[in-house]
């Protein structure tokens, strides 16, 4: 009978695995090839450790979808981590201990001569990441029970900061944190969708060097994103930021009162291509966009006509009338079968889907642009309240191709 595989095997299996669609680094590479991820979660069985997906480690106390605290999908912790292109003696701040898992492994980036900082709001979960990092020999990097949207300003200037948690926007003491020429690598929560932004500072802007679709616990403190419920099942939903006038009862009886319709774009994908760049070319050019969420068991009725992706399809909303993307298969083309449109519903729908097919267009048109955020502070005189929260954006989103 042969032996089960060791957590040396799994953890290199795992690696391999990765690299067929994430490119890492040699660095980040052979950091997660080192670092025992299952030293970090006691109680796991190895192949759950070295499968790529998060591991909770505390739920949430006030219930609700996501855990207070995981352990996040190694293929992403490694993409996050060629974003943040960390270099030996680098100082580094990371906001949301987790497990200690990431911490270790900037803690090898960095080298003896470096150090890292890493940070989280919630005791058990510092105290976790802190027993952990001991026993698996990281005493250097240094824990810290703190506010994330605080920061930790006595060990700052930093020349690399990583947010393990979901933002709405850059707290103000991160900008003071991070050195002139520093990166920021964070999941910035815009517009309803979520996107690992590698940010490098210049004076007083930040400018993406990169961005990756992800998904990440939001942190505590921040209350920028919205969900208006349109039925009363809560099977359909609209993702926005305050700052965004979603009414949810015009929208949920135009949902219930008209007819969709359907205007297809001239542009098709293959069945692996990715679509993603269409919420993108649109938030460039549209704050009318948002994020529909779409339940299966509204699916399973057919509450609405069929989204390109029931969870998180980009939607256009305006008063009482909003067009979502769709993906239709149509045969005429072996290698790219499916073509992208729009459906509508409300007295404004067939403009509405003509917005959004325009938006399809352009991206269609230039599919490989590579596009850029530009983050500056803005004047405000919102201040974080009890708990810090912050509720009103401080920074000006910009996003260009």
């Amino acid at each position: 009978m042969s032996q089960p595989p060791t957590a040396d095997e799994l953890r290199n299996r795992l690696v391999d695995e990765i690299l067929q669609d994430v490119r890492l680094t040699a660095g980040v590479e052979r950091a997660m090839r080192r670092v025992r991820r299952e030293a970090f979660l006691p109680g796991i069985a190895l192949e759950e450790a070295y499968a790529d997906q998060a591991v909770s480690i505390k739920d949430n106390p006030l219930g609700g979808p996501l855990p207070l605290s995981c352990a996040s999908v190694p293929s992403v912790v490694g993409m996050m981590l060629r974003q943040l292109d960390v270099q030996p003696i680098d100082n580094v701040l990371e906001i949301g201990a987790g497990t200690g898992y990431n911490a270790a492994l900037l803690a090898e980036l960095t080298g003896d001569a470096g150090h890292v900082t890493s940070i989280d709001v919630d005791s058990d979960v510092a105290l976790h990441a802190r027993t952990m990092l001991d026993r698996a020999g990281y005493q250097r990097v240094q824990v810290m029970e703190r506010d994330g949207l605080i920061g930790a300003p006595e060990n700052a200037p930093y020349d690399r900061m990583l947010a393990a948690v979901g933002l709405w926007d850059v707290p103000a003491p991160w900008w003071e944190q991070l050195g002139e020429g520093g990166r920021l690598v964070l999941p910035l929560r815009w517009r309803g969708q979520t996107q690992s932004v590698a940010l490098t500072r210049r004076g007083d802007t930040l400018v993406s060097e990169g961005m990756e679709l992800c998904g990440f616990v939001p942190i505590i403190g921040q209350e920028g994103e919205k969900t208006a419920t349109l039925n009363a099942d809560d099977t359909i939903r609209v993702i926005h930021d305050e700052d965004q006038a979603v009414d949810a009862n015009a929208l949920g009886d135009s949902l219930s009162n008209t007819t969709g319709i359907e205007v297809m774009s001239e542009q098709r994908i293959g069945g692996e291509e990715s679509f993603d760049g269409v919420w993108l070319r649109a938030t460039a050019r549209d704050d009318r966009v948002c994020r529909l969420q779409v339940m299966p068991d509204a699916m399973a009725r057919e509450l609405v006509l069929r989204p390109a992706l029931p969870v998180r399809s980009p939607v256009l909303v305006d008063g009482d009338s909003l067009a979502y993307l769709i993906v239709r298969r149509e045969g005429v083309d072996r290698e790219r079968p499916h073509r992208l449109g729009a459906a509508a519903y409300g007295p404004h729908a067939e403009k509405l889907a003509q917005d959004l097919v325009t938006h399809i267009e352009s991206w269609g048109a230039a599919r490989t642009a590579v596009p850029r955020l530009t983050i500056t502070p803005v004047e405000t005189d919102v201040a974080a309240g009890p708990g810090h929260v912050i509720s009103k954006r401080a920074s000006r989103l910009t996003l260009t191709y």
